[in-house]
């Protein structure tokens, strides 16, 4: 890659590129996705979505956001905190994603019925908590979504004493297509810049909840969908539909 291509117009050359590939070779995963995402809403099931550091972007733009589906919950680390009653001090460890046990305590706070699946997003796929996150989640008889970079996650050892990488353990994978280390412009002498499995992972995120409301859609059903808040009635009719899952969101009252 030449200097002039670390500039503006090379990254978004670059992504664009990488945007077209997922649309035009994505269809099949997507499906698959959505097929999870569909079902999971048919059943009175909550979408549990979870990531640490950067992937928490991911999960923000799946769970509780205008345009996106009700029955879904943001899960994160900081929930040991939030509902957990732990000491804030905690999240100060800046290797706590990769301690072992924090998964079961997130499992745990978040109390997911059978019918619930867990998305769980992860560039890389190999950090502890994600991975004990996923199979706590098979292990209580959820299906899982993953999403990741297949390429970074094959090119680096599993952290997990399983061997296993977020992958290795999903019922559908959906590829961002970000690089090795996630930066897409190669820089002279090495080293790159500006991160990419964000902007993909929310185009997969958006196909995925499209593809699952056609499926809903075609089936006779509404998609239990938000409104945004800033739309006159939207934030009523938004109370309407969380009522359902009262007790089952964390926007919601128990």
């Amino acid at each position: 890659m030449s200097v002039e291509s670390v500039s503006a117009e090379g990254f978004a050359r670059e992504a664009l590129a990488v945007l077209t590939q997922i649309t035009a070779s994505a269809r099949e995963e997507v499906a698959g996705a959505a097929e999870l995402i569909a079902d999971c809403v048919r059943s009175d099931g909550v979408v549990q979505a979870f990531g640490t550091g950067h992937s928490q972007a991911i999960v923000l733009e799946l769970a509780g956001r205008a345009g996106g589906l009700v029955p879904t919950n943001r899960l994160s680390i900081a929930d040991l905190v939030l509902y957990g009653g732990e000491d804030p001090a905690v999240l100060d460890d800046p290797l706590l994603e990769r301690r072992a046990g924090v998964a079961e305590r997130l499992y745990g706070l978040a109390a997911p019925r059978p019918q619930d699946l867990f998305v769980i997003i992860s560039n890389s796929g190999v950090n502890n908590v994600v991975v004990e996150t996923a199979l706590l989640a098979k292990e209580h008889g959820h299906r899982v979504l993953a999403i990741t970079s297949l390429t970074h996650t094959r090119a680096v050892p599993a952290g997990h004493a399983s061997g296993k990488k977020l992958a290795d353990i999903a019922d559908v994978v959906l590829d961002n297509r970000a690089p090795r280390g996630d930066a897409l412009l190669e820089l002279p002498g090495g080293g790159s810049v500006c991160a990419l499995s964000t902007l993909t992972g929310v185009m997969l995120v958006q196909m995925a909840v499209a593809e699952a409301s056609r499926m809903l859609l075609d089936a006779g059903e509404r998609p239990p969908v938000y409104v945004s808040a800033n739309v006159p009635g939207g934030y009523e009719g938004n109370l309407e539909l969380e009522k359902r899952y009262a007790g089952r969101i964390r926007r919601t009252a128990s």
